[in-house]
């Protein structure tokens, strides 16, 4: 009595990154859904397999860089505001508000192409990467 077991392929649950994915999009108009989406990639990371991994890790680097950037830009537009009183501050706020919505572009392409690779059932090939 020989027992051969058959093949399994498991395949990764790509709900939540797909959740996620739309939380962090959604969250591009009103900036609360991006929380949400951050506290469940930190929780289900470390249970995760390796595909699903890869893009938590893209998600929760996504936020961090893209929240470093938007508070760094936040105070240089704050400085070209009050300078912008005696007008030299003009054209670097002008430049400012132009980035910030630079990495709000930034943010959105970094989703938009996690959610292809996960549609596609593929690990995000450069999670730790700061471009896409």
């Amino acid at each position: 009595m020989s027992e051969t077991t058959p093949s399994v392929v498991t395949s990764e649950d790509r709900t939540l990154p797909a959740i996620v994915y739309g939380l962090y999009l959604l969250g591009l108009v009103n900036g609360l859904t991006i929380l949400v989406g951050l506290v469940i990639a930190h929780i289900n990371r470390d249970t995760a397999g390796p595909v699903m991994r890869s893009h938590y890790t893209f998600l929760i680097r996504t936020f961090w860089i893209g929240l470093a950037v938007f508070l760094g830009l936040g105070v240089l537009i704050g400085i070209s505001a009050v300078l912008s009183v005696v007008l030299i501050g003009i054209p670097f706020l002008m430049l400012f508000l132009f980035l910030w919505g630079a990495v709000g572009v930034w943010f959105a392409i970094r989703c938009v192409v996690g959610l292809i690779y996960l549609s596609q059932g593929e690990a995000y090939p450069r999670p730790q990467t700061w471009l896409i």
